[in-house]
């Protein structure tokens, strides 16, 4: 069996250290559902063009807001239906780890559930259309935001919206890579207001939710001159 510990979350690629250490001690590699290298696509096409006879896959979530389990099945399945070669039995655990100690991994190996092919696409009439979005932020995950706490920026932003019940339709918060000034992190940019912040950590994101996204008045206390 061929084992892939799959980080679902960019909270998870800030993790990576983490992953390939115990994906090591188990013989086993690493793959990422999104915002890291390798893909989950391009690690299982290596391993069957490799020959492997057998994948099995474990979804890791060791940070905040990951997407569903169902989007690691949605993945493999598509890539299954494209696989062009000869393709090898892909099962996946049936929940997501929320440790890698070996304890939560071997529970996890216990119960896997086949990938058939027949698994959801990844179209759905629901994702058709650009958003109505009014304001789109922009929570900055380079290396220097991330490390000063990008990921809890992000979760207080999200937690904050969905108290204010905001959604896509109102505003679209949106991971990017270094937005630049590093030395302000972390490093939040609202658009098209042209607004950026510094320093946000996890009040001053709750600040810029009822403050500007809700109210209209951008936070003072964290905006950065232009």
């Amino acid at each position: 069996m061929n084992l892939v510990l799959v980080g679902m979350s960019v909270s998870d690629v800030d993790r990576r250290g983490h992953l390939v250490a115990a994906a090591r001690d188990r013989g086993a590699t690493v793959a990422f559902l999104q915002m890291g290298d390798p893909s989950l696509s391009i690690e299982l096409t290596r391993l069957a063009d490799a020959g492997a006879d057998v994948i099995t896959l474990v979804g890791v979530n060791l940070g905040s807001l990951a997407p569903a389990h169902s989007w690691l099945r949605r993945i493999a399945g598509h890539w299954f239906r494209d696989r062009a070669g000869a393709r090898p039995t892909l099962d996946v655990a049936t929940r997501l780890v929320t440790s890698l100690s070996s304890a939560d991994l071997d529970a996890a190996l216990r119960d896997r559930k086949p990938i058939s092919g027949t698994e959801p696409g990844l179209t759905s009439a629901a994702w058709e259309d650009v958003t109505g979005h009014r304001r789109q932020v922009l929570v900055c995950r380079g290396p220097r935001c991330t490390a000063l706490g990008g990921d809890e920026t992000m979760r207080a932003l999200v937690l904050g919206m969905v108290a204010a019940r905001l959604d896509d339709n109102d505003v679209l918060v949106t991971h990017t890579g270094c937005q630049f000034p590093c030395n302000q992190a972390p490093v939040v940019s609202v658009q098209p207001d042209d607004v950026w912040y510094g320093n946000v950590d996890p009040a001053a994101a709750r600040a810029i939710v009822t403050g500007h996204l809700v109210g209209g008045s951008p936070i003072e206390s964290h905006r950065l001159p232009r």
